[in-house]
């Protein structure tokens, strides 16, 4: 078994920063795919939250994830967009 980091990660923005958060967040896709530690990284919705489901080689690779340049604007500009903070799971699989 494998001891790789599952993310599911719910965020909540503001109505009038919506489609801004989406597009943000869809924009760090291909980069946060490169990234040596990154297994998956995916984008959904329901209504008006999105979700982020990732799967991480570690818990290192996750942290370095987010040091990268692409990131800190992103994570600048939830202050600003989110109405909650961005509730993150971490999930470990048991079979």
């Amino acid at each position: 078994m494998n001891n790789h980091l599952f993310i599911i990660a719910r965020i909540s923005p503001k109505a009038e920063f919506f489609m801004q958060a989406k597009q943000a967040i869809l924009s760090i896709v291909p980069n946060t795919l490169e990234e040596e530690g990154c297994l998956q990284f995916a984008v959904h919705q329901d209504g008006e939250c999105l979700f982020l489901y990732e799967e991480w080689r570690s818990q290192e690779d996750l942290e370095k994830h987010y040091t990268m340049p692409y990131i800190a604007p992103i994570f600048e500009a939830y202050q600003e967009w989110l109405k909650e903070p961005v509730e993150i799971n971490k999930l470990k699989r048991l079979a």
